[in-house]
């Protein structure tokens, strides 16, 4: 193969085929039950913006409290309001909230990864001091000193998280990097005349997209589990929006009274991290079948 094959190819020199891993995945049966899962949880939180059963701010302190009933199929919280209207209201919140830390964490991480891993030298060094004394930092703490600096708002805590989120990004992206900079493609681009930028645009990052969509997918589920920590702590979302951690804080709240209300948001918060996780397992396991087929 000619060297401009090479540079023009690079997916045929490292083996790479997206296709081979895309039916591998779909021959999976709990992955493709995590995915209609995950996609069921999307479309209900884009339906919310649009229409719920009920008013999910709309009060009836006569009926605070009842468990589910053909008139509120989930019951009602402390106030009275709708807990499916608000659960579904929630789940839209949640997802945006996790696609917002998730964003600023690829966004910071990545970009910085490529660039360690592919110049290297003192950039490199001191990149990756700085990713490690954010990775030692205590996750929750350092999450309520940022909400506490900036002020308690779901925008402020999916900021923090994704600062968290970042070295994990940053890690795998840098040593990904260094495993494909010495590729015949990437020498067959330079010798072509490509400068650095184009190298990690064309070349690079297409390469190392499919360990980037396995770290995404936990991610998702690490801001989740943030996002709830930080809203049931009253330092994410701010009443009367609904989120799941500030409805199991509610439900929390009057556990005593009637323990039904800590249930729909809690199962949901354990249903979702579940279908990510086991989705992520199977997502790195039919990339990862296709190591060793270089050429």
């Amino acid at each position: 193969m000619t060297t401009k094959a090479i540079a023009q190819h690079p997916k045929k020199i490292l083996g790479y085929t997206p296709g081979r891993a895309a039916k591998r995945l779909l021959r999976d049966r709990v992955a493709m039950i995590c995915l209609v899962g995950l996609l069921f949880l999307l479309f209900v939180g884009i339906l919310a913006q649009f229409w719920t059963p009920k008013d999910p701010t709309a009060q009836d302190l006569l009926r605070r409290l009842e468990s589910p009933s053909a008139d509120y199929w989930l019951g009602t919280d402390a106030v009275g309001r709708d807990i499916l209207s608000r659960l579904m209201v929630a789940t839209g919140v949640d997802l945006a909230a996790a696609t917002l830390a998730v964003g600023i964490g690829l966004a910071v991480g990545a970009c910085f990864g490529l660039l360690a891993g592919y110049l290297g030298g003192a950039l490199d060094f001191v990149t990756s001091r700085v990713f490690d004394v954010l990775m030692s930092l205590p996750p929750l703490l350092f999450a309520v000193a940022i909400v506490g600096a900036l002020g308690p708002s779901l925008i402020n805590a999916m900021i923090a998280v994704g600062v968290l989120l970042a070295p994990r990004f940053y890690r795998l992206v840098r040593v990904s990097t260094h495993e494909v900079i010495n590729e015949d493609f990437v020498e067959a681009a330079r010798s072509g005349g490509a400068g650095p930028g184009r190298i990690m645009a064309r070349h690079i990052a297409p390469n190392i997209l499919s360990p980037m969509l396995v770290q995404i997918s936990f991610g998702v589920s690490v801001a989740i589990v943030a996002e709830s920590g930080l809203s049931f702590l009253g330092l994410g979302v701010q009443p009367p929006t609904a989120s799941w951690g500030s409805m199991v804080k509610e439900g929390f709240d009057n556990l005593a009274i009637n323990s039904w209300t800590i249930v729909p948001s809690s199962v949901v918060i354990i249903l979702s991290i579940l279908m990510l996780s086991l989705f992520g397992d199977s997502l790195r396991d039919a990339v990862g079948s296709q190591g060793g087929s270089k050429a």
